[in-house]
């Protein structure tokens, strides 16, 4: 099985920016801690319109999608942001589509 990627927008609610920022730092260093995710570093934005949205694009290592949602440290950071977070233009609070990658050569 590939390695999945996954492109994860989070909508925050713009008051609390500075935590939510502190916890996907978490987040970060959590997963690459466990080594549930690659040792490429994860590329994060902020978008610049429709409200305050970041996007998080990491790449699960085989299994690490499943363990994570089993491991406590991992689920005490998803459960601390999704209080910091909004739905928005009927939009939900967080998305996680997951994605390979492919060569068209």
């Amino acid at each position: 099985m590939a390695d999945e990627t996954v492109i994860c927008t989070y909508r925050v609610r713009a008051e609390e920016e500075g935590r939510f920022q502190d916890l996907l730092r978490r987040h970060s260093a959590t997963l690459r801690r466990l080594e549930l995710v690659t040792e490429q570093e994860s590329l994060v934005f902020r978008g610049l319109e429709d409200g305050l949205t970041y996007v998080e694009i990491f790449t699960w290592v085989e299994g690490g999608f499943g363990r994570a949602h089993e491991h406590p440290e991992v689920l005490e950071v998803w459960e601390a942001m999704d209080p910091l977070l909004e739905e928005r233009e009927g939009r939900p609070r967080w998305e996680f589509p997951h994605f390979e990658q492919l060569s068209l050569g």
